[in-house]
């Protein structure tokens, strides 16, 4: 079994190491809380487990973006609590510096974007992994299922 992760974002680079772990992670969108009086946007994931190599895990984890001065959707149910989203890539653009947006990209063309005053993104790995029962797969589709979709195999 892997060590729990716990990373942290505070540039663009760092943000791209907790990209490639949340890269096919799972969640509820009931699991989005977005807090205008702490000014934070936190994301609860069932992660895969990349950095498990060959064997197939997820683990619950927890994500936390500070200093969120506004919220955005696009292509995301609001009040779906119970809709299930495949987060693809996490990264961040900056403004004028250090302020600029988070922005949460989801399969099926969702994103979330959150203004933010500096870069500030903490994940933390919350229980033990478990058996997953598939391995998410980018390869093209092919002709015969041409959704484009995300699958795992």
């Amino acid at each position: 079994m892997t060590p729990p992760l716990r990373l942290s974002a505070f540039d663009g680079q760092d943000l791209d190491a907790i990209s490639a772990a949340l890269q096919d992670a799972v969640a509820l969108l009931g699991d989005f809380e977005h807090s205008q009086r702490l000014r934070s946007f936190t994301m609860a994931f069932n992660r895969f487990c990349w950095e498990a190599g060959r064997r197939n895990r997820r683990v619950r984890c927890g994500v936390q973006i500070g200093h969120v001065t506004a919220a955005r959707s696009r292509n995301i149910r609001q009040g779906a609590e119970d809709a299930v989203v495949n987060l693809l890539s996490i990264r961040f653009e900056p403004g004028q510096m250090p302020s600029g947006q988070v922005i949460c990209t989801f399969s099926g063309g969702g994103e979330l974007r959150l203004d933010v005053e500096c870069l500030d993104v903490v994940l933390v790995d919350l229980s033990r992994s478990w058996r997953a029962t598939g391995r998410p797969d980018h390869r093209p589709a092919d002709d015969d299922d041409a959704d484009g979709e995300t699958h795992t195999q």
